[in-house]
């Protein structure tokens, strides 16, 4: 009999810079109101020079190898729109950062914002075929726009590690999830841009559509009710978009909506995404970070996630917290990490946000030091750089 799969462990970890969108509506000469209530972000992270994805990986990754070291992961799954190479996984740039195994399967997923979720369930996969191993899912982004576009104030960057394992100590993923995909042009990145193409409008009525059809799925398929979930998260280019979502799923179902009901099913799944902005592929397990590291206590209750990536892919998938999860949580790091980030003027955002481009040999130093534990030194010969400021945790027996 298969045991029970799902998060074992879960840290995350964000840039260590920050706009607010007070600032950014000051020098647009917009109300704060139209971001803080209108979009439902109060600042959004921003990468410093020395930052990206490898970097905030890292910082959510290693706490997770320090606490149940590495020699039982099989598998290493990242997950990202924001990939720092065409062909090389961002993942192995881990190994030398925070010491992962050598005889670990590492590849890198792409699927829009959907691709964390993709990782997870092969996790799963994974370790139901072989109990005793884990797997670690990173999911990490910068989510970033062109300047004085309609979608700059939805720019943001963060990281999600998971730790995938059998009996788990945080959270039990249910088996039956509900899928929908279908090829459409709402928001992607040609290979030949480093910002995305927008269709804003048509891209939350395909997020909404795309729900819709992955709930049936997973009704069809023998999932719970609306009902018997406690709390819902959703993924959050913005959040309001998750009570727009919400909404919409009541909606479908023949359900009441009202204020009530909408904001006791997001009840403290906002609050990180509300600080970082989007995050793409982690942006949903934000949500789920920030519910469970909140003060209810959600064991023995159903979670649902509702997973959605422009494309598009939509996934509908369920989890239970259990007993003893708090105990397991980062909750005082986790807030750390955000507010501990240091606010940006906007001329400092403005520089940050130029386009990082290397010299013609493929060689150029960082600039800045952001003050993370792990940094992009630079470029060396079209080879990136990176450093940690201290050793990689040594493998160990996992518990």
């Amino acid at each position: 009999m298969t045991p029970a799969i799902g998060i074992h462990d879960l840290a995350v970890a964000t840039s260590r810079h920050m706009l607010t969108h007070a600032v950014l509506a000051d020098r647009l000469g917009t109300d704060p109101a139209k971001y803080q209530r209108g979009l439902g972000q109060d600042a959004m992270s921003i990468p410093g020079d020395d930052e990206d994805v490898v970097t905030m990986a890292a910082a959510a990754a290693a706490p997770i190898v320090e606490r149940h070291g590495a020699s039982r992961i099989r598998n290493v799954f990242f997950a990202t729109e924001t990939g720092v190479d065409e062909s090389k996984c961002a993942g192995l740039y881990l190994h030398s950062l925070i010491g992962l195994p050598s005889q670990a399967r590492v590849v890198e997923f792409k699927q829009a914002c959907y691709g964390g979720t993709a990782a997870l369930q092969l996790a799963c996969a994974a370790v139901a075929r072989d109990p005793s191993r884990q797997a670690l899912v990173i999911a990490a982004d910068i989510a970033r726009y062109d300047l004085d576009s309609a979608a700059e104030p939805t720019q943001g960057a963060g990281a999600v590690a998971m730790l995938v394992s059998a009996d788990p100590a945080v959270a039990v993923i249910d088996p039956v999830s509900g899928l929908f995909s279908s090829d459409i042009m709402d928001f992607w990145r040609p290979t030949y841009r480093s910002t995305a193409v927008v269709d804003g409008r048509y891209s939350v009525s395909a997020y909404l559509d795309a729900i819709e059809h992955a709930f049936d799925d997973f009704r069809r398929l023998g999932g719970a009710d609306l009902r018997e979930f406690e709390r819902f998260c959703y993924h959050q280019p913005f959040t309001k978009m998750a009570f727009k979502a919400h909404r919409h799923l009541l909606e479908h179902a023949g359900l009441p909506v009202t204020d009530e009901a909408v904001d006791a099913a997001l009840a403290d799944t906002t609050d990180y995404n509300r600080a970082i902005g989007n995050s793409y592929t982690a942006s949903v397990y934000m949500a789920l970070a920030s519910v469970l590291d909140s003060t209810s206590d959600l064991t023995g209750r159903r979670i649902a996630l509702a997973s959605y990536g422009s494309g598009c892919v939509a996934e509908f998938l369920s989890l239970t917290a259990v007993d003893g999860y708090r105990e397991q949580l980062r909750s005082e790091a986790n807030r750390a990490a955000i507010g501990n980030r240091n606010p940006l003027s906007y001329s400092e955002y403005r520089s940050l946000h130029t386009d990082r481009t290397t010299a013609h040999d493929g060689s150029r130093a960082s600039t800045g030091d952001s003050g993370g534990m792990y940094r992009l030194s630079g470029f060396e010969e079209h080879k990136r750089i990176y450093h940690a400021r201290q050793p990689a945790f040594s493998a160990k027996v996992g518990h």
